[in-house]
């Protein structure tokens, strides 16, 4: 099973706070659309309802609860990563979307990042997991100094 993680980090890992993102970055946003689309994406609840729309669309979403028997229309919910993997794709990439405790505990078991780095520190209360750059091959590596806040996206996979 394919499971990658896609997310945009601060220098010093910040991920977002309030329920929020940290930055708007249109282009960034754009990439999240054109890889996600068509596939399964796993969050976490406060993650799903931090979504602008919900659920987004022409996606098939997993979202994690610890809600006992939450129900949320057109979305797969279950209380545990196990479940989530236990009905995620098996032919296509599932998707991590977040928050930060989901990223957590995938990462060890992603095969692929697709990672946007954001070249500024932000006070944040979600941070993701430091990233042990032995474990993974820098695939892709785009960067994009021109805007404000400069960023770059890397794809990395799994040595």
């Amino acid at each position: 099973m394919d499971i990658t993680i896609i997310v945009a980090i601060a220098e010093n890992n910040a991920i977002g706070k309030n329920n929020d993102l940290l930055w708007h970055i249109s282009g960034d946003l754009k990439r999240f659309k054109e890889i996600t689309t068509g596939h399964t994406i796993i969050m976490g609840r406060k993650t799903y309802l931090s979504l602008p729309n919900r659920p987004l669309p022409n996606r098939r979403s997993i979202v994690i609860s610890d809600i006992a028997d939450e129900c949320i229309p057109e979305v797969d919910v279950v209380d545990s990563i196990e479940k989530a993997i236990k009905i995620a794709d098996n032919e296509k990439e599932n998707f991590i979307i977040g928050g930060g405790m989901v990223y957590k505990q995938f990462l060890p078991l992603a095969n692929k990042i697709y990672l946007t780095v954001v070249h500024k520190k932000y006070d944040a209360d979600v941070y993701f997991s430091e990233i042990n750059y032995d474990e993974w091959n820098i695939q892709t590596k785009e960067e994009h100094f021109e805007h404000d806040p400069p960023y770059s996206y890397l794809t990395l996979t799994r040595k």
